[in-house]
């Protein structure tokens, strides 16, 4: 009888000494069964039916739905490095790193695009049909949308785009991955009812400022209503509201638990508060 070899079949790609192309050796992997093995790439119905509702009601509906789904991660081909002389993988920088040691074959699953305002995501796909729409070359791996979330904590800007080609896309900001990848459950800061709270007693101290609301944000996830004494002249008014902005940024519980905030003042007179 003639013995196997030491590797997997192939065609000659690896080192030829128990590794793979990638330099990286066989011995003590173990091969699982693939829980996707019966995956059509068909969007998960609980994840469609988030992805239906309307704006206000999307975001959190559409990571509790990821709690329990797959998504896609696509992984897009590029250039092997090549190998130094003693038959490791050569020095490069990563798909979508700077890290110039890491791992090529890995780094391909890393793609990662930029929100708006210029932090990193990763994304995810539905379906096959909204991955073929992104990048009909890209190589659809399914993995737990938790896993993921793990993988954006670590890879990128704590940040997951949905779907980023359409037809809707969603961005979970960093409270929310954070939240999925430890298996939480995740309030919009915008309906968080003690953030309320916790705002007015990060602002205490500001005598300028008259009273405080959250709501979801336009161009961030939350806003923040300044109400501002309406007898300040224009110099004071913006000291205040950049003294406003430091203290919330400062807070602990607003740092945890709110991604991105805008700040929207508003005139008040003394006695009033923001409705």
């Amino acid at each position: 009888m003639t013995p196997l070899p030491s590797g997997p079949a192939g065609d000659g790609a690896g080192t030829g000494d128990g590794a793979d192309s990638a330099g990286r050796a066989w011995a003590g992997r173990v091969l699982r069964p693939n829980p996707f093995a019966g995956d059509d790439g068909s969007v998960d119905p609980a994840v469609a039916a988030a992805l239906a509702l309307g704006e206000d009601e999307r975001a959190d509906a559409v990571t509790a739905a990821l709690a329990s789904a797959r998504v896609l991660v696509p992984i897009v081909a590029h250039a092997h490095p090549g190998r130094t002389g003693e038959g490791g993988v050569a020095d490069h920088t990563a798909h979508g790193s700077d890290d110039p040691a890491g791992d090529a074959c890995a780094s391909a699953a890393m793609v990662s695009v930029r929100t708006p305002d210029g932090r990193a995501a990763l994304p995810v796909f539905s379906s096959l049909e909204t991955m073929a729409a992104w990048d009909a070359t890209a190589r659809p791996v399914p993995v737990e949308a938790a896993r993921a979330a793990l993988s954006a904590v670590s890879d990128a800007d704590s940040l997951v785009v949905l779907d980023p080609a359409g037809p809707v896309t969603v961005l979970l900001g960093r409270p929310a991955v954070w939240a999925l990848a430890q298996g939480r459950a995740w309030t919009p800061s915008w309906r968080d009812p003690e953030l309320p709270a916790v705002a007015a007693a990060a602002l205490r101290g500001i005598r300028e400022l008259l009273g405080v609301r959250l709501e979801r944000g336009r161009r961030a996830e939350l806003r923040v209503v300044l109400a501002v004494d309406d007898r300040l002249d224009r110099e004071r008014m913006a000291d205040a509201v950049d003294r406003a902005g430091q203290a919330l940024r400062d807070d602990p519980v607003l740092t945890d638990r709110v991604d991105s905030l805008e700040l929207y003042p508003v005139p008040g007179h003394r006695g009033d508060a923001p409705t």
